[in-house]
Order: structure tokens, then sequence, then C-alpha cells
């Protein structure tokens, strides 16, 4: 069961077994993480419900990474990192600055290079495998939440 749910129901596992490398799962995970945004979006969800929905994989991916993570360990098939984190960036927004927001937190997760991002991943345990994507999704959220203020 942890296996499937860190692997954002499976996705995570594709590229291992199309290509032979974790390589492009957390896209994949993040990719649901839009998908379940687009949704909360298109029946016009009130932001708290994003947000709560959000806190809920945020939990979900502590409690499923937990088994995989080793002290800085994160494999690349667990994913529901990425899908908690991509959920986290969109809460509230629409239209472009939700686009927008999802690139900023993805690109983010993937170079590490915003205050936090590194740092976050450097935590122990689940904490670490998770932290980092929270961390790059609240940057998303920060630029998008700017966007739709102009």
């Amino acid at each position: 069961m942890h296996r499937i749910v860190a692997s954002s129901l499976g996705l995570g596992l594709i590229p291992g077994r199309l290509r032979g490398s974790d390589a492009g799962a957390g896209t994949l995970g993040a990719a649901l993480g839009a998908v379940i945004g687009g949704l909360l979006l298109a029946v016009d969800a009130a932001w708290w419900v994003t947000a709560a929905v959000a806190g809920t994989l945020i939990a979900t991916s502590l409690w499923a990474a937990r088994p995989f993570a080793g002290a800085h360990d994160d494999p690349g098939w667990v994913c529901i990192d990425e899908t908690a984190g991509t959920l986290v960036a969109v809460i509230g927004l629409t239209g472009w600055p939700w686009a927008v927001a999802l690139i900023v937190a993805r690109l983010g997760d993937i170079f590490k290079v915003l205050p936090g991002v590194s740092a976050a991943e450097r935590l122990s345990g689940a904490t670490g495998i998770t932290a980092d994507d929270v961390v790059a999704g609240l940057y998303g959220l920060a630029v998008g939440w700017g966007l739709a203020a102009l």
C-alpha cells in the first residue's frame, strides 16, 4: 500500500518500467497534482478546499514515503511529494497565475536554486523527501499570487 501511494498511484513507477530509470517520475507526480488542482478549479472549489487537499497530500506523503526513506535518500519513483507540492502551488489561483505557479514550483523542485529548497531536501527521512517540494510549491504560490494581484 505504501508503494502505490508513494508512487502517486503507480505513476512514479512508469519511467522505471519503461526505461529502466526513475528520471521523469517526479514530473508525472506533479502532473497528477496539476490534474487534481484542475479538477478542483473546474468544480469551483473554494481556496480552502484546495488547501485542505494539499495538506492531506502532504500528510499522506510523509506517511507513504517513510518506509522508503533512508537518512537522506529520496527514491526517484517516490513522487507523492511532487503531487503535494504542485497542489500547494495552485491554492486559490486561476488562469495564467495558476499555470505560472505550476511552472515555478516544478522548476524550483528540479533545479533547487531557490533559497530553502535544497536545505529542505537535506532534512532526514520522509520529511526531507516532502519538504523540498512543499517549499518549491510555496514559491510557485507566491509568484502566482503576485501575478494575480497585478
